[in-house]
């Protein structure tokens, strides 16, 4: 019997086999990916506002936009944003290469996300501060999901 039939015979006769669930990093990972971006100086809180939604029905494509308060001159700009979390499989969502001339600290994109979770949004100064923005969003539709035996 080829795999495909039997999976639908034991799926028709209500036989579980495995769960799916998706892969997850751990949250020190989170905070090691974190590390590494800000050079191992931890970020502070401030300065920067993400803007997703709390409650997410669908984690296939989610609207993310990240606002950093920077004048974005050449003496005062913003290098660089990242988007961190910890329970996709990869920690790194996204990482920005801005100069002053963007004209404002601004990105947006979408991104997929696993399960609910927390998010990091991390920017660099040109100053070589870091500072960041967390928040928890509750996804109701996984995406990155991963078939696993359990």
């Amino acid at each position: 019997m080829t795999v495909p039939n039997r999976r639908r015979r034991l799926l028709a006769a209500g036989t579980l086999l495995a769960l799916v669930r998706p892969a997850t990093a751990a949250p020190q990972e989170m905070a090691a990916a974190i590390a590494a971006y800000t050079g191992g100086k931890p970020p502070q809180t401030g300065r920067v506002t993400f803007d997703i939604a709390q409650l997410i029905d669908n984690g296939n494509a989610v609207p993310v936009t990240i606002r950093v308060d920077s004048p974005m001159t050449p003496q005062d700009h913003v290098p660089g944003i990242a988007i961190f979390n910890e329970r996709n499989p990869e920690t790194d969502v996204v990482k920005f290469t801005l100069g002053p001339r963007a004209g404002k600290a601004q990105v947006s994109t979408r991104i997929r996300l696993a399960t609910s979770q927390k998010l990091v949004a991390v920017a660099r100064m040109s100053d070589g501060s870091c500072w960041q923005q967390a928040v928890d969003v509750i996804v109701t539709l996984a995406a990155c999901i991963e078939g696993e035996a359990m």
